[in-house]
């Protein structure tokens, strides 16, 4: 047979397809097109860092009351990659012209999209639960953990890519590892401040912790069409299609403007429905217990002195090494397997008692009022309880949501509204309907392991919460 000499053919051989029940196809390079000392996107996708992604459930403990949610982080990162090209797609040019210093387009997208697969390449088990629970006692976030694992562990990989479906980089160009670690981490008022870092990078940045990110764009349709919460809940076509880089940063166009919102508020909305769900947050005070008293026996230390264990701790892993607890030598794990039998079989003993969601404009004093810590506000509900019950066994949760960072964040002042009457780029703050969106929100609840005093406690919650929304001049919802 004669060998082809169409074009076309060898496209179809350089790139593979994903089919996604949210982006449909998620295109990535395969090994066939690769020359020399080169290592195609694939390789990269298949490697055991991102494999293990497969192992760590997207909604954290979510999936035990969602049931068809039982996507992966794994599922999540390749939409995120798709999304950088998506976004890369729109916004190059206008990138280009703002900094002429920017590299190539291939180069920009191929950087965009190995931060976007790499960018939860740090989770633990139970995602950002793991963050709170165990890696902040070792000053480390998944972002931070993540940028490690890139440096030690897939920078020599990363320097051999050379192309990604919609194009080659151009001779000399090399992809820069750190720069990958660099835009995956949140950034620090210091990093905001580094002249070294070259503008194109700094603006690029804006599409990792913005207001709309690679990653959220990908987290708010997959979690809302996962959880049959909404099939289609913000047009991300249109968003893209009305946003360009300025010289401030990230500007959407006037006319995209009510689009932005509405993602704003649709993801406000799947944390207060989906991630903050009542029963989400019963498992969650289950699950705090249960590593506080276990956190000695599922991990051997600090991750980044045994990264080689940590590729190999997950969802299932630990899941796996709790239940077999029941038969173990030791006698802690033994006592400790009830507390874990009872979360694998979806045992909650904490059961809603009261609830009250407090809204926080801009300038309001949220850090100085009674909801910003736990035992602050368990403190003040018990004043409020009959002294004959207030030594009751009640657990109190406040769950925290930013609509937008407020102005004194390192996260804010990156996206920027375009007035097409006036031709002019200014803050999005100045925009009324923005003003009027909550800077965040608290969802302040209380549980009990009965009803005994459901009455008491939410006759509490409602002389607290009246008290201090009139005082703090909050509004309640």
């Amino acid at each position: 047979m004669e060998k082809s000499k169409i074009e076309e053919v060898h496209h179809y051989r350089e790139v593979n397809l994903s089919q996604d029940i949210i982006h449909g196809y998620i295109p990535f390079t395969s090994p066939e097109g690769c020359l020399e000392d080169e290592i195609s996107e694939r390789e990269l996708i298949d490697s055991p860092w991102v494999q293990r992604l497969r192992q760590i459930h997207q909604l954290q403990t979510a999936w035990w009351v969602f049931p068809s949610a039982c996507h992966t982080r794994f599922q999540h990162v390749l939409g995120a990659m798709h999304t950088a090209s998506r976004m890369v797609e729109r916004l190059y040019p206008s990138l280009k012209k703002v900094d002429p210093e920017t590299p190539s387009r291939a180069y920009i997208e191929s950087l965009m999209r190995i931060a976007g697969l790499l960018h939860d390449v740090g989770h633990g088990p139970f995602g950002h639960f793991f963050d709170t629970y165990f890696l902040d006692q070792f000053g480390l976030t998944h972002e931070i953990l993540g940028a490690e694992i890139i440096r030690r562990e897939l920078a020599t990989m990363i320097r051999r890519i050379r192309r990604n479906p919609n194009g080659r980089l151009e001779k000399g160009e090399v992809l820069d590892p750190e720069q990958v670690a660099w835009l995956i981490v949140r950034p620090t008022r210091e990093s905001i401040q580094d002249a070294t870092i070259p503008k194109w990078l700094q603006l690029l940045r804006g599409l990792f912790s913005g207001l709309y990110t690679v990653d959220n764009m990908d987290f708010v349709l997959r979690d809302a069409f996962m959880t049959g919460y909404n099939s289609h809940v913000f047009d991300m076509d249109r968003l893209l299609y009305y946003s360009f880089f300025t010289e401030k940063g990230l500007t959407v166009h006037q006319k995209g403007f009510s689009t932005l919102v509405r993602f704003i508020s649709t993801r406000a909305e799947l944390f207060r429905s989906v991630y903050f769900h009542r029963t989400v947050r019963a498992i969650d005070l289950s699950l705090q217990d249960a590593f506080r008293d276990s956190n000695r026996f599922l991990f051997p230390g600090h991750p980044l002195k045994h990264l080689d264990d940590y590729l190999h701790l997950t969802d299932w892993s630990l899941l796996t090494d709790v239940a077999s607890w029941k038969k173990s030598d030791n006698s802690d794990k033994r006592v400790l397997s009830d507390q874990w039998d009872n979360i694998l079989n979806r045992r909650i003993p904490w059961h809603l008692m009261a609830e009250k969601t407090i809204l926080f404009r801009a300038g309001e004093k949220e850090q100085s009022t009674i909801f910003s810590k736990d035992d602050r506000f368990e403190a003040a509900i018990r004043d409020e309880l009959p002294m004959l019950i207030r030594d009751i066994e009640i657990r109190i949760d406040i769950a925290r949501h930013v609509h937008r960072p407020g102005v004194n964040l390192p996260t804010a002042g990156q996206n920027f509204l375009y007035d097409p009457t006036s031709d002019f780029v200014r803050q999005l703050e100045e925009e009324e309907l923005f003003r009027h969106l909550p800077q965040s929100y608290r969802i302040c609840r209380i549980y009990a392991r009965n009803q005994e005093h459901r009455r008491e406690l939410v006759r509490a919650m409602e002389r607290l919460t009246s008290q201090s929304v009139s005082s703090d001049d909050l509004t309640n919802m």
